[in-house]
């Protein structure tokens, strides 16, 4: 099964006379000589796993940088293909053996993961041009050459990682967390409702992978937006019974520069959550509970 030989493996199409100009890439990104050129096939060698010619492979296309303002290039994977493959473990295959698809020894791709079930919102990328998350990613289910670049809308830090530290930053802003200080015995806390506990269980799934902030079209520099995941951490603090003593400054935050008024209810967001959150319904929420307190805040004046 594994004995045919090398030549009978290449489609028609694959002939020299077929390989496009390796120096200009599909993307419009120039290609390096210095071990980082990438013609449009590979040589018949690459296909070659453990002295065997691989029935089956799996192509990549990773845009890759060196540091955070290096100018970003293309490179190339062939790796043999396994039931079950998903993109985090095609990147493993490469760090066990960072070779490109032209035989040449390279540096392994620099990304995050952590959970590889879909929890942890590490692995968030571009995946053939839509934000997805790699650890859920199916080969299968992937038309190749299968394209991955870093989130557009945060600073590469190296090849697929970025900086999401404006998240964090949001978070703080709005004060999303339960304000108990101290280490002394508080006792029991504030009890919650069936109800409300039904409400916020859907809100509290979110995974920080920030692919709503990576589709929505208002999440720029110039807005300073923070985006559906905050908005939505506002009305799970803003239910919970102890929460509720920061409402107010939350609120606050929520119409102070780039709050809830930035938000063009593009709907994006809500699409592309992966735990299926309603952000959407938070953000109508929000913006409502901002609009009392505006009016609170002003008759108080």
């Amino acid at each position: 099964m594994l004995d045919k030989t090398i030549a009978d493996s290449f489609p028609a199409s694959d002939s020299p006379s077929s390989i496009p100009d390796p120096s200009v890439d599909s993307f419009g990104l120039e290609l390096e000589d210095s071990g980082r050129t990438l013609p449009g096939h590979a040589p018949r060698e690459a296909l070659t796993v453990g002295g065997y010619v691989a029935e089956r492979t799996v192509r990549l296309k990773i845009k890759r940088q060196d540091a955070p303002h290096s100018k970003p290039y293309w490179q190339e994977f062939e790796l043999r293909w396994r039931p079950g493959m998903n993109v985090i473990t095609a990147l493993m295959d490469i760090a066990a053996d960072p070779v490109d698809r032209l035989g040449r020894a390279t540096q392994s791709i620099t990304y995050e993961s952590n959970c590889l079930e879909e929890v942890c919102g590490s692995c968030a990328m571009l995946i053939n041009g839509r934000a997805g998350m790699a650890c859920s990613a199916l080969i299968d289910r992937l038309e190749q050459p299968i394209c991955l670049e870093p989130l557009s809308r945060f600073p590469v830090v190296r090849d697929l990682a970025v900086d999401r530290g404006v998240l964090f930053e949001n978070l703080k802003r709005v004060r999303a967390w339960v304000p108990v200080d101290g280490t002394y015995d508080l006792g029991g806390g504030p009890r919650i409702s069936p109800a409300i506990q039904e409400e916020a269980y859907p809100l509290s799934r979110c995974i920080s992978c920030c692919l709503c902030m990576e589709v929505c079209p208002q999440f720029t520099k110039k807005t300073g937006f923070v985006g559906a995941a905050i908005i939505n951490q506002v009305r799970l603090f803003n239910l919970h019974p102890t929460g509720k003593t920061l409402l107010g400054e939350r609120l606050r935050a929520m119409m102070g520069d780039g709050g809830i008024h930035e938000c063009s209810y593009a709907q994006n967001c809500v699409r592309i959550c992966p735990k299926h959150i309603p952000l959407t319904t938070s953000i109508s929420i929000v913006y409502g509970q901002a609009m009392k307190q505006a009016i609170g805040d002003l008759l108080r004046t």
